[in-house]
């Protein structure tokens, strides 16, 4: 745990990890706090027709008990997987905790995936016991015959005592029988806890199988990218899913850790006005909004003005902020973002804390205390200062997962010598800020100059006109690749070639002549993955 009232220097000259032996999340986040008082605030659950239910973590500990009797009588042991296909909600909670209690695998699963996406996690992870809604338990009756390993469907919102799809269970019946009393499995914190499966911008999904120890590994960063501290009396809320690894562990559990309450509400489609809307009426202090939300965000004007705000801390991650979201963001919202960077392997290993130092423009923070980040080359040798290479980290790191599930191959792939590959590219100032240039493939290459897509992205996303913008290199037989800007008109403007010359000249005299989008493609939407990414090598394809 960090102090948060002191310097980034003195934070990373008198950090120490100290991992116990044995360690359990579900005990971590759930019984110490039950024990302490049972009757403090831990989820406050919004329904879509406005119904509110709070769970006390007094609650959380007798739920998440029964939860986890059910699984034991459901033949789940230790190193079991059980999958849980859910959005927001207490019983996702119940679900993850119970699972880790028992000392089994949770699995994430995203509740938009369709029935192919579900298909391949669930088959790949073995999942004996999958816990979903009425919605979910539909798709999985059509594939079911092709999980051969699949025992048990629970299903959170059927009616007491109905089965509204066959052969499955309503969840609520199930746990009820079961007694609130559990004794939990000792875990060593090297235990495997969750397996988190990648977007899958490329290739097949790979499972990312974490121990125990992740939540360990992950308090640094969110304590940092939340100016240094969190506290009693903070209030915890994200749109992000907690099926991905940005909803759970970077911000349900942690909050559960530090004993703060989690606002959770299941949103059909993200709405600017309803995120401004809840984050007032419930009083939110801290908030972890990926880029694309806040993209969204800066489309509703003056909310200062509109919503009666409480927010002390804004944490992003995800694809690069730049300078135009960060302006944005001390103007409309009154805060300053803190940006942060991992990923699914190895997450929030560095951050931006403007508690400790000021933004710096094109940085995408520093190294996180506790984790080592070095820029490497392809055989994990360091490169010089400035000088553009792989954003690496050094193993061990209790952030760092055990490896990919059922895929040894793939994990020594990641890892070049001591160094975890993040398969980004980047650069490390003499401060030891950390400037993000692109994925591996997302660099441009164009008349021998390597071009990173963010800040042509961030650059355009300062002109009236551009709603949403990606960057694509595509070929070009004289200088091997052009820049290619897809952009989303923001309301009121209209495609034409004097607004793309203008959006060219934006560019050209704002960044740099040879940055300039030499091909612009006017489009609705951009292709994004379910975490909020930009599918760029779909842009590609076009």
């Amino acid at each position: 745990m960090l102090r948060g009232d002191t310097s980034y220097e003195s934070e990373v000259k008198e950090f120490r990890w100290n991992i116990p032996e044995k360690y359990n999340i579900g005990v971590d986040v759930c019984d110490k706090w039950a024990a302490l008082d049972p009757e403090q605030p831990a989820l406050i659950h919004e329904h879509g027709n406005g119904h509110i239910t709070r769970v006390s973590f007094g609650e959380l500990r007798r739920r998440s008990n029964q939860t986890a009797n059910c699984l034991r009588k459901r033949g789940v042991t230790k190193g079991s997987r059980v999958a849980i296909l859910l959005a927001q909600s207490p019983q996702t909670a119940f679900a993850h905790i119970a699972a880790f209690k028992a000392g089994a695998i949770s699995v994430p699963l995203f509740a938009l995936f369709g029935e192919e996406a579900l298909e391949y996690r669930l088959r790949d992870s073995g999942a004996s016991v999958l816990v979903t809604d009425t919605g979910g338990a539909r798709k999985i009756a059509a594939i079911r015959q092709k999980l051969p390993a699949l025992m048990t469907v629970l299903v959170t919102d059927s009616d007491s005592g109905v089965t509204a799809v066959e052969g499955t269970e309503n969840f609520d019946d199930a746990i009820d029988a079961e007694s609130d009393a559990f004794e939990p499995v000792e875990t060593n914190a090297d235990d495997p806890a969750v397996i988190i499966y990648t977007s899958g911008t490329t290739g097949k999904p790979k499972g990312a199988l974490h121990a125990h120890r992740v939540l360990l590994g992950h308090l640094p960063g969110v304590e940092m990218s939340h100016g240094g501290s969190i506290k009693r009396g903070d209030l915890f809320w994200t749109p992000a899913d907690w099926a991905w690894i940005g909803g759970l562990l970077d911000v349900l559990l942690p909050a559960l850790h530090h004993g703060v309450p989690v606002v959770s509400r299941r949103f059909s489609k993200f709405d600017a006005a309803s995120a401004f809307d809840l984050m007032s009426r419930h009083g939110v202090t801290h908030v972890f909004l990926p880029p694309t939300a806040l993209k969204m965000l800066r489309a509703e004007k003056a909310p200062l003005e509109r919503w009666q705000l409480h927010l002390r801390s804004v944490a992003s991650g995800g694809e690069s902020l730049g300078v135009e979201l960060l302006g944005w963001g001390r103007e409309a919202l009154g805060v300053t973002m803190n940006e942060f960077y991992g990923q699914t392997e190895c997450n929030m290993v560095v951050s931006s804390c403007d508690a400790w130092f000021a933004a710096r423009p094109g940085a995408i923070g520093r190294a996180v205390p506790g984790h080592d980040i070095r820029i490497v080359d392809d055989q994990g040798v360091p490169v010089p200062t400035d000088a553009v290479g792989n954003i690496a980290v050094r193993s061990p790191d209790p952030v760092m997962f055990l490896g990919y599930w059922n895929n040894p191959s793939a994990t020594a792939e990641k890892f070049a010598g001591a160094y975890l590959l993040t398969g980004d590219l980047g650069c490390m100032d003499a401060d030891g800020f950390i400037h993000y240039v692109g994925r591996n493939d997302d660099v441009i290459t164009s008349a021998g100059y390597r071009i990173g897509p963010g800040p042509i992205e961030d650059c355009l996303l300062g002109h009236p006109a551009v709603k949403l913008v990606a960057v694509v290199g595509v070929p070009d037989p004289t200088r091997t690749e052009v820049v290619k800007a897809f952009v989303v008109l923001a309301d009121g403007f209209t495609a034409s070639a004097s607004l793309t010359r203008e959006l060219q000249d934006h560019v050209r005299m704002r960044l740099a002549a040879h940055e300039y989008p030499r091909l612009v493609e006017y489009i609705d939407s951009l292709p994004m993955t379910s975490t909020g990414k930009i599918i760029r090598r779909e842009l590609r394809t076009r």
